[in-house]
């Protein structure tokens, strides 16, 4: 799919990865819708960024965790931009949660974001593409499990099962494709010392950049063969144990 003039939204683009995601798509000329939850500034300042590229770019609110805002989201931003091409799910959360500690609320509340919100942003979407491109933004933890990390590990694991299955389902009319990005910004809650005792076990010996999960995330919006796929961005984390 050719991005120029195309209508993307972005779930997440106020800050960190998600911004960079939209940032990206922007410098190959679509157009950003940028949803946020709680950050209007930053996301504010993401549209501003993009209206700097030459492209039209507005921010949407909205807190998925709640199924009954989605369609309505989805809706505005087709009317605001008269068309809708694709969707990129980057909104998440990731929180400790382990097995003898989780409560229930606190499941629902990561499932909720991580895997139901992304399955009803792709059912909203591609009831208004004519043909798209849906990409999911999964982790490492689909790979490998992180037991400290419960709830978060199913929702990851989750979101590659259902990226192949809506990759059949909406086929071929939409792909669907998903990018697991590897260590490339440190979770908010760590502390240096652990991030570079990760960082160590990179075969590439390194973080990432955003721009190379951007990047990533363009080659399979415009990769019209590819549907299905899960592609890996990770310096070749996942190879080590």
């Amino acid at each position: 799919m050719d991005l120029r003039g195309r209508v993307v939204l972005v779930t997440g683009a106020g800050r960190r990865l998600g911004r960079a995601i939209a940032l990206g798509l922007a410098q190959a000329g679509a157009h950003i819708a940028v949803h946020y939850h709680t950050s209007a500034e930053e996301a504010e300042e993401t549209v501003r960024r993009i209206r700097a590229l030459g492209v039209d770019a507005e921010a949407f609110p909205a807190d998925l965790r709640d199924p009954g805002q989605i369609p309505p989201l989805v809706d505005a931003v087709a009317r605001r931009f008269g068309r809708l091409d694709g969707l990129v799910s980057a909104a998440a959360v990731m929180r400790v949660t382990r097995w003898h500690e989780i409560t229930p609320a606190q499941w629902d509340e990561i499932l909720a974001l991580n895997l139901r919100a992304p399955m009803f942003c792709a059912q909203a979407a591609a009831r208004h593409m004519e043909e798209g491109v849906i990409i999911h933004i999964a982790d490492g933890s689909a790979l490998k499990p992180w037991p400290d990390y419960l709830a978060h590990t199913v929702s990851k694991a989750g979101l590659v099962a259902l990226t192949r299955a809506l990759a059949l389902a909406l086929a071929p009319r939409i792909r669907v494709n998903a990018v697991i990005p590897g260590p490339i910004l440190k979770p908010v809650h760590w502390e240096e010392e652990r991030w570079e005792r990760l960082i160590r076990h990179v075969p590439l010996g390194r973080a990432g950049a955003p721009e190379e999960v951007a990047r990533a995330v363009r080659y399979l919006m415009e990769a019209d063969y590819v549907t299905g796929a899960v592609l890996v961005v990770d310096g070749g984390h996942h190879l080590r144990s």
